[in-house]
């Protein structure tokens, strides 16, 4: 079994996350922002992957200190679960539709971190409790920490919920593809 563990302790959060790649079960997750937990169980299904997230954050002041860190939390917990990376696709990629909204995403877990983020939503809009201007800096977050490229484009929507649940599906859909055995090293160089 393919499994990550990090945790972070700040002045600003205290988050655990714990995953495994290789088992679908409904794991607990809670960060205080009840949208953001419904959108990591999204991800967290669609990866084919049971996620438990524990965050304790300033919520007093926000949501983006929670949003980066359990982000940062998340990508530091997959790229320990796959190890060295020698015998994964390493490559993934889903275009995801939610009602009227549709989102491609695609990734390359490379070592190399870059997050390309395509989505425009209203300024200072929230879907329940969470900004949905953080929808961009958990995902660089997850880039960054992870060592993967990622590409997210929101080709169109009006709803946002929509939008961004399309967002964290395709995302799962792809790491899914991405974190697929297939043997070998996936890399012409010889190691990734």
């Amino acid at each position: 079994m393919r499994t990550g563990v990090s945790q972070r302790k700040t002045k600003e959060t205290a988050v655990s996350v714990e995953i495994n790649l290789d088992q679908r079960k409904e794991g607990k997750i809670e960060t205080g922002i009840g949208f953001f937990d419904h959108m990591l169980t999204l991800f967290a299904f669609r990866a084919g992957a049971t996620l438990t997230v524990s965050c304790k954050g300033d919520l007093n002041v926000g949501g983006h200190h929670t949003v980066e860190d359990v982000g940062i939390c998340i990508g530091q917990a997959i790229n320990s679960a796959l190890g060295d990376k020698a015998n994964i696709k390493r490559y993934g990629q889903a275009t995801i539709p939610m009602d009227e909204s549709l989102t491609s995403a695609a990734l390359d877990i490379s070592g190399r971190p870059f997050l390309v983020f395509n989505a425009q939503f209203l300024p200072e809009y929230y879907c329940g409790e969470f900004e949905v201007e953080l929808t961009e800096e958990f995902f660089r977050a997850v880039a960054s920490n992870c060592g993967m490229t990622l590409h997210i484009n929101l080709k169109y929507g009006k709803n946002t919920h929509h939008m961004i649940e399309s967002i964290f599906k395709s995302f799962g859909c792809a790491l899914k593809e991405a974190i697929k055995i297939e043997g070998g090293v996936t890399s012409t160089k010889g190691v990734i």
